[in-house]
């Protein structure tokens, strides 16, 4: 057995035998490089996600103005104000939040699911119905904005001169009561496209001999829904509806041009809105930032929940 003395100076043989041969001859470890190829990955992660979300907690802790180069560290002191003091401001706003969060994402799924069961039937027209279909969700926000304001405009507006002529009365919708539900509504029929594509790529891949089992066992369209096509695209559902919640709950721009930040606006002023005009009408960049930052410790809770419930129930199916 060789000496350790002996192994040192074989390896800085070796070592030396390396550097004297030509660049071209040199040969790398294979470790050397996956860590090279690997760098410009993490590189532009840091750069985008680590560096963001980093820089924001940082300024969360501080009292900082938009432009002018001052800054003082204040701690906790606006987490305490947020969770403990505004309660028209902060409270409100989460609960704005979550109230266009839940209802959007509810009626996307419920209209999304359902639009994807009709078109993965066969029909003359089919493939222009999903296209027609498809159509709000390539259109941009600001066209949408300006389309349903003209469409929903209480004086001359298609839809409330339909509900006129039926006799039901417009009902106002973009009054301060109505101002929920009309942002709802609209921004289902912006985003539902986006669950009806995963759901209809989902349920063509289907087995038809499972439909046909069903069939032959009695079951009605009814049953073989809830009890064939629900369980094959509830995998897919689990991921739609989080993408949407955090989306949902996230989106700001089809807020802001529809209402602006007040008027109406107080009425759908959700998290992401007070956020925008905490750091860039009142000029407080670190109560911004620690609003941005409880909203990524909420989202982060929410996904850590729902993956625990989803995966509770997984194991209780099998």
């Amino acid at each position: 057995m060789a000496s350790a003395p002996g192994i040192a100076a074989a390896e800085r043989a070796a070592s030396a035998a390396w550097r004297d041969r030509p660049l071209r001859e040199r040969r790398v470890p294979e470790w050397a490089w996956g860590v090279l190829l690997l760098v410009p990955a993490f590189a532009l992660v840091a750069a985008l996600i680590l560096y963001p979300v980093v820089y924001s907690f940082w300024l969360s802790l501080h009292n900082k103005h938009a432009y002018l180069p001052v800054q003082t560290f204040v701690g906790l002191d606006h987490f305490v104000f947020f969770l403990t003091r505004d309660f028209d401001g902060f409270w409100r706003s989460l609960w704005l939040g979550t109230i266009y969060a839940v209802g959007s994402v509810a009626l996307q799924t419920v209209v999304g699911v359902a639009a994807a069961l009709v078109l993965n039937e066969t029909f003359f027209g089919r493939t222009f119905v999903r296209g027609l279909l498809l159509f709000p969700y390539m259109v941009p926000i600001i066209v949408v904005v300006i389309l349903m304001r003209w469409v929903l405009n209480d004086s001359y507006g298609v839809v409330p001169w339909l509900l006129r002529t039926v006799g039901l009365g417009a009902p106002g919708f973009f009054t301060g009561e109505m101002m929920m539900l009309t942002l709802i509504l609209i921004s289902t029929w912006t985003f539902f496209p986006f669950v009806l594509i995963g759901v209809l790529a989902r349920l063509q891949t289907i087995d038809p001999e499972l439909y046909a089992a069903a069939a032959i066992d009695g079951a009605g369209p009814i049953r073989r829904f809830l009890h064939v096509t629900l369980p094959q695209i509830a995998g897919v559902l689990f991921v739609l509806v989080l993408l949407r919640v955090m989306f949902m709950f996230t989106k700001f721009d089809i807020i802001w041009l529809l209402t602006g930040g007040g008027g109406v606006g107080w009425f759908v002023r959700t998290l992401p809105v007070y956020t925008f005009m905490k750091t860039f009408q009142e000029l407080q960049v670190g109560a911004g930032a620690c609003l941005s930052v409880i909203m990524f410790l909420l989202l982060s809770g929410f996904a850590v929940l729902y993956f625990k419930i989803f995966k509770a129930r997984a194991e209780e199916g099998q």
